[in-house]
């Protein structure tokens, strides 16, 4: 959730709610990992007692998180999150936007496919007028793995794995190979065609990351994130990524 400006944009249950300042959004990366008391987000932060106490009460008016009774200890309070990170600040930047918009005009686009091109274009139009979406992109990713997973039958890992192979295949998604079972790793090629479109600036790495979540939730119950493994950029062949169970 680090961003050059400390600007995140969050979404709520009475609309979108922008941040800017580094220790309420430091707080809210924290709770994250799930519910947190005072004194944890205290030693997270680094920050006096009541710097933090002023900074949850504005972010609970601001509907971006909750406070209830440890369960464990009533004499305490635990704070969780009741809100989804969206997107962050960035450097604006028109070049790769440019450039996408070039092979639309240009024959190149046949080859790789109209909507695969304006999918693109759409992401680098974030990028190009300064927003990183990796994270709603993400979890759009994670809706949408969970409505895919209807389309598969199996209920073990290794055989969701492969109906997930054949049906991007006949579908025309990309490919991905399985480096190992046990743990989880895979090897995710060309997501619609991240790695054929010339301009490699920024492939799709979070929104696949999201696909396999909700895949994964939806079909096996449980709750995983799709660790990357590595830095992914136009160097190399493949987004790597590993599941660890939360």
């Amino acid at each position: 959730m680090n961003n050059g400006d400390n600007t995140a944009i969050f979404s709520t249950d009475i609309g979108v709610i922008v941040l800017n300042g580094s220790v309420k959004i430091k707080i809210l990366d924290f709770l994250k990992g799930g519910c947190k008391s005072f004194d944890d987000i205290v030693q997270h932060t680094g920050k006096a007692k009541s710097t933090i106490s002023v900074h949850l009460n504005d972010l609970k008016a601001q509907n971006l998180l909750e406070e209830a009774i440890d369960a464990n200890d009533k004499r305490k309070k635990v704070y969780f999150l009741k809100c989804q990170y969206v997107a962050c600040s960035q450097e604006p930047g028109m070049k790769h936007y440019t450039e996408m918009l070039d092979v639309i005009g240009s024959p190149d686009m046949n080859s790789f496919g109209c909507l695969k091109c304006l999918f693109h274009a759409v992401q680098y139009g974030f990028r190009a007028h300064g927003v990183n979406c990796d994270p709603i992109m993400r979890k759009i990713g994670n809706d949408i793995g969970t409505s895919l997973s209807r389309n598969f039958v199996s209920s073990d890992m290794e055989s969701i794995l492969n109906e997930m192979m054949n049906f991007w295949e006949e579908h025309d998604i990309g490919n991905f190979t399985i480096i190992s079972i046990n743990p989880i790793k895979i090897a995710v090629h060309n997501f619609f065609d991240c790695r054929s479109i010339p301009i490699k600036e920024k492939t799709l790495c979070s929104f696949a990351q999201g696909v396999f979540e909700g895949v994964f939730k939806e079909k096996l119950g449980v709750e995983c994130v799709m660790q990357m493994l590595g830095k992914c950029d136009e160097n190399c062949d493949a987004c790597h990524f590993q599941m660890l169970l939360i």
